[in-house]
């Protein structure tokens, strides 16, 4: 691979020059083992150990540079994410990968930002995360990708009116909804009505009274909600005999979701990937399952080993571990090598331009492919 050779010159420049070249990378990862990032932060972890694990069995990112990670846990909580975010700093972490969420990514990359450390989300999708400064990243694709192609799907299926259903309680739950229904009304659609819950609420009888009461009725009901809430509230609607068209994002592609049996049949959302025969993610799949004795449920996992490739590009771009000259080529990224999918930096706000894929949910718990399809930047809801 050229950026491979590229830092294996630049290596050798500096040893000639005299400047000092590091043997080894650090790398910090905040890991949720508990609490309502467990499910995702978890899968992630997973998939990216099991990559640089690879990589350095193999001499290290591009064949040269070990790899030390740092592993600590958040809990699910913002303040234990920020406090260990500093333990790892003072461990000497030269990269962070932070937690799948954009708030607790916001709050160590306030922490990070003095440093210029590069800090990259397992899988915050709100775009909104990379306000805080040049050295945040996305990884997977962002809400506004998700939303505006999934409200592609929506109308091409003939739906008219959507229903949106969200939670100013994070970025993640009250974004996504939105950019779908910004999505949806510059494609002929319209938004009939929206109703807020509470992030962890249990009653949402009250939401579902207002949508079944709807005149018009709307044709598809949107969220982002994640578990426990999306669980909760799909059982509360089809008790009530509501069975309206239900579309979501990316964080229903997971075993409990899929395992809810028939109240989610027919249930469609948004995902970063699917294992179609033969691809990269199959052979990813193949090889983990090998090594661990585990099969990856769900894209968290191959996310997680695209996080360490994304890693790999940027050192070998930048020639470089210096944190800011990292987080600049990491920028510049073009056509960058995926597993999941290939990803592009260059042009964009540090959010990846990468496929989505819109997948469906059966009653027997099978996530069924749909179509996959790559946001036209120049028309993607705006942050």
């Amino acid at each position: 691979m050229k950026l491979k050779f590229a830092f294996l010159a630049a290596a050798s420049a500096a040893a000639i020059t005299g400047t000092a070249v590091a043997d080894e990378y650090v790398i910090g990862v905040m890991s949720a083992q508990s609490g309502y990032l467990a499910p995702y932060d978890g899968p992630a972890y997973a998939g990216f150990q099991f990559c640089i694990d690879e990589k350095n069995a193999a001499g290290g990112l591009n064949g040269n540079l070990k790899v030390k990670t740092i592993v600590k846990d958040t809990r699910s909580d913002i303040a234990e994410g920020v406090k260990v975010v500093q333990e790892m700093i003072d461990e000497g972490a030269q990269f962070i990968v932070s937690s799948a969420d954009a708030d607790p990514t916001i709050a160590a990359a306030q922490i990070t930002m003095a440093d210029n450390i590069p800090t990259m989300t397992f899988a915050g999708t709100a775009p909104v995360l990379t306000q805080v400064g040049p050295h945040v990243f996305g990884s997977y694709p962002a809400d506004n990708q998700q939303g505006a192609v999934l409200a592609s799907y929506a109308r091409d299926q003939g739906l008219e009116r959507v229903w949106l259903v969200k939670s100013p309680d994070s970025a993640y739950t009250l974004g996504g909804p939105e950019y779908f229904g910004s999505a949806f009304e510059s494609l002929g659609g319209e938004v009939i009505g929206e109703s807020l819950y509470s992030l962890n609420q249990p009653d949402f009888s009250a939401i579902v009274t207002n949508i079944k009461a709807a005149d018009p009725a709307p044709d598809v009901i949107v969220t982002w909600a994640w578990e426990p809430d999306f669980p909760a509230f799909i059982k509360a609607l089809r008790g009530a005999g509501v069975e309206t068209q239900v579309m979501g994002g990316d964080v229903l592609d997971t075993p409990t979701v899929r395992g809810l049996g028939e109240v989610v049949d027919g249930v469609v959302h948004t995902s970063g990937g699917f294992p179609d025969e033969g691809s990269a993610y199959a052979d990813f799949i193949a090889r983990f399952e090998k090594a661990t004795g585990t099969t990856p449920d769900n894209n968290y996992y191959v996310n997680g080993c695209d996080i360490a490739n994304m890693i790999e590009q940027a050192v070998a771009a930048a020639g470089s571990t210096d944190p800011a000259a990292v987080s600049a080529a990491m920028a510049e990224i073009k056509d960058g090598e995926g597993v999941m999918s290939n990803f592009t930096f260059a042009g964009t706000d540090r959010m990846p331009l990468r496929d989505v894929v819109v997948a469906g949910i059966t009653a027997d718990g099978k996530k069924e492919f749909i179509l996959r399809s790559t946001a036209d930047p120049e028309t993607l809801p705006k942050p």
